[in-house]
Order: C-alpha cells, then structure tokens, then sequence
C-alpha cells in the first residue's frame, strides 16, 4: 500500500457530482496486511471513523482496501469538497453517490439544489435509497472535516444512526467531528481507527524503501524511521526525495524535528530537486485549490503546463488528477500549505495580480464562487461586492446560501460596501429575521439611487424582488405590489453572461409578483405573471422556479373563478396541482416549502368536492413539505385548511383549535390578510356550534366595520343566531349575502348562506322556504360538485327532508348525503384494472345519475335533453369504462374516482 496516497479504489466514484478516475496501484506499493485486516474488522461495525491528522495515510488505506482482490462490497464514495459550507451540496453529492453505487441513478432525475433546503426530507431520501440498494452498500465519506455546516452534521449523526442492516458507514476526518455517536459506541456498533494504528512499522518502513528502490544502509533507516516516527507522508516525501540521490544515509542525518519540521524539510528538498519551470508552476498555482493545464498556463504565462502536471501525477509527487480525463489535479494539503508560504515569501508582489487572473478565468468558465474568493484575496473588495450582488439570486438558487453568507463574512469589517446589503437581507429572510432584512433593504434602496446607469435597474429588480418576499412573509402585500409592476419586463444585458443573470433575476421576480398577487386575490395578474414565470424558468433550466410557479399557480387557479361557479374549476386546479407535484418529485422536492401551496391547494379542492380522506392526506403532506419554513403566512393557511376539514367532520373541538392557531398567526401579521374574513367566520361558526355563543358575540363586537360587513361574518353572525334559538335573527343577518349586496368571497359564502336560511326557515317550521334554500344551495354547487358547506353546515336533516322527485339535482344529492351519512371515499388503492378513456362533460353528467334510480328518459329530463342523448352518452360511457351494464359502469366509476363509493338509491 502507497503511504499517503490520496486516491481511493480502482473503481470510477464520484466526486462532488463528476465521475472521480481512481488510479491503480503504482510501483512503489507495500501490501499492509494487518493494517487492511483491522480496517477488514472494523467495517464490519454500523459505522467505522478513521481519524488522524494529515499525510496519515487514511485515504490510502481507504484505496488499498477497496482494491484488493475479491472485495464484494460495492462503494459509495464522497469526498468532501474543501470547507464545504453549504450542507444542501454536501447531501446532493451524498446522494448521488449513493444512487451510483446501487445502480439507481439513471432511473432518476439528477439531484438538483433548492434555496429552500429540506434536510431531514434529504436524510429520508438517501435512507430510502440505502434500504432499496440490493446486498448493502458502504457509504465511503472521505475528509469529512472540511464539512463545516452545523445542520449537516446534525442530520449526518441521524443518518448513521439509522442505516438499513446491510448498510455501513466508514467516515476518514483530520479530528474527531461527531462526538454523538455514543450510542453506537456503547451497542457496539462503532469501531475507530487512530494514527497510532496507521503508522508505519520499522518493518513496513524498510519495505517501502525496497519497493522504492531506495539504497539505505540498515542504520539509516532505522534513523528514517526514528525521525519519521513511521509517519506516512514523512516516509513518502523521504522516498521522493532520496530517489536518485548521492548519499542517502547523509541526507537522513541531516533532519529532524516534529512532524511539521520534517514535512517542511523535506517538501523543501522536493522543491529545490524540481527544474526552474517546474518549481514556478506549483508556486504560482498553489493558491488555487485545484488546477489544470490551461489554469496554470494562464497563471505561469507560459505553455506546457498540462505536461508538467501529468508527469508530478506519475511520479507520484504529491499531485493527484480528479477526474478520468486527468484534466483537473490538485495538491496534498502539505504540499498546497508548504507553497503557498513559499509564494507569500518569493513573490509577495506577484500573489494580487495571479488571483485577478484566476478570478477572470473562473468567471468565464461560470464557477462564481471561486471567482469571488479570488478576488477578495487580490483584496479587491468593491469587485467582490459586485459579484456577490449580482450573483446573489442564482447562488441562492444553486443551494449555496451558507457559502454566500461565508462569502459577506470574508469582507473586511467596517468597510463600506453598500450591494453587499442586498445578500444580507437574502441571509436574513432564509432565516426569518425580517427587521434585519428590511433594515438592509433600506441601505440596499439608498445605494441604487447613486449607482451607475447600467447597474440601477438590476439591482432595483433585485431589491423589488426582495421586498415583496419580505412583504408576503410580515402579510403587507397590497402597499408593495403597486410599486413593484415593473418586475414583470425583461431585464437588457450586455453580454450571454448579462442575459443568463437578468433571466435568473426575472424569474424570481415574477415567482415573487406572482405570489403576492395571487396571495392578495389579484387572480388575472397572478396567473398571467406566473405562467409567464414557469415559462421562462424551463427555458433557462431552473425548475426549482418552475416548480415554484406552478405550486402558486395552483393556488391562484382556486379563486380565478372563486367569484362564481364553473364546471372545470376544481378538476383544473387539481389537474394543476398535480402537474407542478410531479414535476417537484421528479427532482426529489416533494417534501420542499416550495410544493407546499400545491400540495395544500390539492388538499383544499379534495375538501370541498367530499374527499375528506384524500384531503387529509395531502395536509400530512403539506406538513412535512412545510417542516423548514419560518414564515407564518402559508402556516396559516394549513391551519385553516385544517379547520374546515374537521368541521367538516363534525370535529368541532379539533376545528376550534386549528382556527385558533391560524388566527395566532394572522396575529403575527402586519397587514390584512385576503382570507382573514373566511378565517373570521369559521372560528366564531365553530364556536357557535361548540355551545359558545357568548364568546363568539364578543369577538364579533370587537371587529371593525369591514369585517363585520363581510358576507363570511354575516354567515357566522347567523350561525350564532342560530345557537341561540332565534333563527328570524339569523335571516335578518343573511339578508345583504342573500341579495347579493354584501362582499363575499366567493360563491361558496353564498352556498352556505343558503343553508344556513334552510336551516333558519326550517326552525320556523316553514319547510316549503327551507326546500326552496336548500334547493337554491345545490343548484349553485351543482358544476363544481360542491359537498364542503354542506358538511361545515351540518345540512343533513334539510337535505333529506328535501322531496327526491322534485329536486333538479338528485345526483349531486345523493353524492352529499353519501359523504355527510360517512361514506366519503377515502384514501384508496388505485384500480387493477386498466384506465378509462377520458369522459367528456357531458357524459360526467350523466354519469352522476347512473347510481340513483332514475330511469334513462327521468334523466333527460333532469338534464333537459332528449332520450337519444342519453342513450348514446350511456352507450360511450359503457365502451369507455369497458363494462357492459350499469351496474358495472357505476361500479367501475367508483373504482376510478369518478363517483362517491356510497349508496345506490
């Protein structure tokens, strides 16, 4: 085994989301048998740590063990990119490598990043991925301390706690990084490797020196090892440099010291025994954490470089290639340190103007953030700044939130650098500091009106952009979206680069108009900004925005019609739903913030047409999409979600608290939120229904005159009259609803509003009204096959008082009463049988009449069609379904969700 070589397996792995070429074995190789047999011995643990400081030989140990002859296990191999921040990049590349090793990722979506990092739904993911990989897996995670994200680290502990049985977890790090694994430790199941374990024995060190081909006399190299103490990287620089030298055993006597002595000793020999081209080479190309040749041909000025590269790799001098092509290298760590002290001491005036260089270089070639970093090493920090800026949104996008923040960090303190207010306030509204994030807007605002011509309308984008995710966050949307319309025009560059930020930033812009259009009921503007939004999003290859329009445009597809009833409305917006719900699994977003107004949209129209199973479902999932957003205002529409569905259910008690805890959060507020008169009349309904009439008048009392007015407030003003046994006062309040003078809405207020006179007119015992009432409220519900204020109203008893043959909508009736009598369909398997041919409107129609006992020309009557319609739309409803009779069709209806499973009549 190579001391101190770098490189792990003779496999292809994955490094960072790139195929990583592992090299075999060179020449210079001694077989550490019992070296391997305790690792051998230790993985056979839950999880394995190897840990010792660097040049110990971890990943070399790592290599030789994945290369021996007969090793079964299959690798899943991650090195940890240097100081890696951000923990979303840390687990995609996890994944990735995960899905490789079992063979899974070319039946997936490539893992993509989010600005709304779902972590726990992460370690699930791999979880899942680990139990479905056949005959285990080992997961290989090397130099894990350059992982410096406190979230990852948390979720790490909790993946390795609960690997599948056939999984395990070998980890290599410079120090000890989890200290939580005391669990393991004490069942068992964790097994640790130490330096002391890693050094070289006298033996092994004389047999490093023989396949090397290096002449030392016995003495010296006990001397060797002496001085070494059987340090890996010690004896690989002492091999490289004593290859070919005149007097070995001199050269050994000549050092001595600690580890960092020895090291700098002898990378200082290496150094001097390398020609002059080659030495400026890896002094000018230390500064760059990785390098290839057209990098270090730019930075030496000269040509030649990718030779000099390939030649260091085979001969083993501390330079390793990283991908198959051995087009990218990078340094040892001790070799990287050691040079750039030596540039610092050689060429200090040189180091400025060889980071500008490599920053230009990498901006070309798109890798931001290292051009960032150069370029504050070339202390040239009103640059930085503007490449932080106008880098802001597409970094946040790329999941590298934690690294932009390191990045603002890296500024000097104190200096004035005003754009770098615009990444801060991005910083404090990920983490729901909104008075830190506007004060920073404030600065960010001022900065635009004295910058140049050709940077104002960007970052008065950006800063528009921004002010409205604050607004919506503090519910102060209505003030801010008139001052923002001009988000919706293109953003002009200059240049590819220009155009390709601009699309980035407008994208976001209209994800943020649109949202907070929709989220103030502007429904048309709304639509139009976010299908304008996905639009562009697919165009660029950013479907983390594409997924977020489509999630909001569900939501704003709900109240496009919410003012009246239409036909399509539901099937539309679930239709929508579960097009940006696919699209978001597909690249594992399914439990993401983003998804969350989707998911709880498909769970509200699943309420109001009867599934309360179905809905239920999808609120669990919004839950879980909703486990890492701080902001109150898509809570509170969970919460109010969640109230109607157990007062639909007659869960009143269950209700009350989630209305309760929707109005905490409205509470937390600035503004007026566009639902708060829908929220208001449902918590004091509930508290009417709870045998509270008292309170509830007092939180009536206390609302201002526009709430009160509200048609939604009327509604509850009724049901509290109802409570208290006078229902003439309860007509008396639904009057204005009544006659269409009061604001509502939508026409689902109105529904209500009519059962809630039934119920008053049945009070009276005046049932001729409360028939009329009733069938008033289904003729309004009949296109959307609304069910939802049937059950909050608890209109049982008033439907079925309602005489079957003189109601125009039997079918919906009996849909209604199946659900409120408990026969909701819930939550099923899906068919075995094959899909139907897709019905059209008219033959749904018909459809829903098929379970009752209304003869074929009785339905056209109901229908106002003639008998040879009917006939022919059963006949193509029979061939669609693929049955024969209508028995079978109804069945196979109920089968395929198009009809309620419950009672034939």
């Amino acid at each position: 085994m190579l001391a101190g070589c770098d490189r792990i397996g003779g496999v292809r792995h994955r490094y960072q989301g790139r195929p990583l070429r592992v090299a075999h074995a060179t020449p210079r190789l001694i077989h550490r048998g019992d070296l391997i047999a305790a690792l051998d011995r230790a993985a056979t643990r839950k999880v394995t740590i190897i840990s010792a400081p660097a040049g110990s030989g971890k990943t070399s140990l790592l290599r030789a063990w994945a290369d021996r002859p007969g090793q079964q296990r299959r690798l899943a191999v991650l090195q940890v990119q240097r100081d890696q921040q951000d923990a979303q990049q840390f687990w995609l590349a996890l994944l990735d490598a995960v899905r490789q090793a079992s063979a899974t990722i070319g039946r997936a979506e490539p893992s993509a990043a989010t600005p709304d990092f779902n972590a726990p739904a992460m370690v699930d993911r791999v979880l899942a991925e680990l139990a479905d990989a056949r005959g285990g897996v080992t997961l290989v995670i090397d130099d894990l301390h350059e992982l410096t994200s406190p979230q990852a680290f948390t979720q790490l502990t909790r993946l390795l706690m609960n690997l599948p049985a056939d999984v395990h977890a070998i980890l290599t790090a410079r120090h000890d990084v989890l200290p939580r694994l005391h669990q393991l430790r004490l069942a068992g199941e964790l097994a640790e490797i130490r330096a002391a374990d890693l050094r070289f024995s006298e033996r092994e060190a004389r047999e490093l020196l023989d396949a090397s081909g290096i002449a030392l006399s016995a003495a010296g190299a006990a001397l060797l090892y002496q001085r070494t103490e059987g340090w890996a990287a010690g004896l690989r620089l002492a091999v490289v440099s004593l290859a070919g030298h005149p007097d070995p055993d001199r050269f050994v006597t000549e050092f001595s010291g600690s580890d960092r002595t020895v090291a700098e000793y002898l990378l200082a020999e290496m150094l001097e025994r390398q020609p002059p081209d080659v030495q400026d080479l890896l002094l000018r190309t230390s500064l760059l954490d990785r390098v290839n040749g057209e990098l270090a041909d730019l930075l030496t000025g000269r040509p030649g470089s990718e030779r000099i590269l390939l030649s260091l790799e085979d001969a083993n001098a501390f330079v390793e290639s990283l991908d198959p092509e051995r087009a990218w290298f990078r340094y040892h760590r001790l070799l990287a340190d050691f040079l750039r002290l030596e540039l610092r001491r050689t060429l200090p005036e040189e180091v400025p103007a060889l980071h500008r260089r490599a920053a230009a270089w990498f901006i070309v070639h798109g890798q931001v953030v290292t051009a960032i970093r150069h370029t504050q090493e070339a202390r040239d920090w009103a640059d930085a700044a503007r490449l932080l800026a106008d880098r802001s949104f597409s970094l946040t996008l790329d999941g590298q939130a934690q690294t932009m923040q390191a990045l603002v960090q890296a500024f000097p303190p104190g200096a004035d650098h005003p754009e770098l207010a615009l990444v801060r306030a991005m910083g404090d509204l990920a983490q729901g500091r909104l008075d830190d994030a506007g004060a920073h807007l404030a600065v960010a605002e001022a900065h635009v009106r004295t910058t140049t011509p050709d940077r104002r309308r960007r970052l008065g984008v950006a800063i528009a952009s921004l002010q409205l995710a604050l607004a919506r966050r503090r519910g102060h949307l209505a003030g801010v979206v008139e001052h923002v319309r001009f988000l919706d025009s293109p953003v002009s560059g200059q240049s590819d680069a220009d155009i390709a930020l601009g699309s980035d930033l407008r994208a976001v812009a209209l994800m943020n108009l649109g949202t907070a259009e929709a989220w103030t009921l502007g429904v048309p503007d709304a639509v139009r900004h976010l299908q304008e939004g996905a639009v562009l999003a697919r165009e660029i290859g950013r479907p983390y925005l594409e997924v977020g329009c489509l999630a909001q445009l569900a939501f704003a597809y709900i109240y496009h019609s919410a003012d009246k009833p239409n036909s399509d409305a539901f099937a539309t917006t679930q239709r929508r739903c579960r097009e940006a719900i696919a699209l978001a699994e597909q690249h594992g977003w399914g439990a993401e913030p983003a998804i969350a107004p989707a998911l709880m949209t498909l769970a509200g129209t699943m309420m109001f047409v009867g599934e309360f199973d179905e809905a239920e479902h999808w609120l669990r999932r919004t839950e879980r999409a909703l486990q890492t957003d701080t902001g109150p205002d898509i809570r509170l529409l969970l919460h109010q979600t969640a109230g109607m569905l157990n007062a639909s259910r007659g869960r009143h008690h269950e209700a009350l608290e989630e209305f309760g805890a929707a109005q905490d959060l409205a509470s937390q507020l600035e503004g007026s939120q566009a639902l708060a008169s829908q929220l208001t009349g449902w918590l004091l309904a509930t508290q009417a229904r709870l045998g509270l009439p008292g309170e509830a008048r007092a939180r009536l009392a206390a609302l201002d005159d526009e709430m009160a007015g509200s048609g939604e407030t009327r509604n509850a003003r009724a049901v509290i009259c109802l409570a208290e046994g006078d229902p003439a006062a309860a007509l008396d309040a639904l009057r204005d609803v009544l006659n269409g003078t009061a604001p509502v809405l939508g026409y689902v207020t109105v529904v209500e509003a009519q059962l809630l006179a039934g119920l008053a007119h049945r009070e009276l015992g005046d049932q001729r009204a409360a028939n009329q009432a009733a069938e008033r409220a289904l003729a309004l519900a009949e296109s959307d096959r609304l069910v939802l204020p049937f059950a909050m109203t608890g209109a049982a008893e008033l439907l079925r008082a309602l005489p079957r043959h003189q109601t125009a909508h039997a079918a919906l009736l009996a849909d209604i009463l199946d659900v409120l009598d408990g026969s909701s369909p819930g939550a099923e398997e899906p068919s075995s049988l094959p899909p139907a041919e897709e019905l059209t409107p008219a033959e749904l129609r018909v459809l829903r009449y098929l379970p009752t006992n209304l003869s074929r020309p009785e339905i056209a009557g109901e229908l106002s069609v003639s008998v040879n319609t009917v006939n022919a739309q059963v006949r193509s409803i029979y061939a669609k379904l693929q049955v024969g009779d209508r028995s079978a069709a109804v069945q196979r209806a109920r089968e395929l969700r198009l009809l309620f499973a419950g009672r034939t009549h």
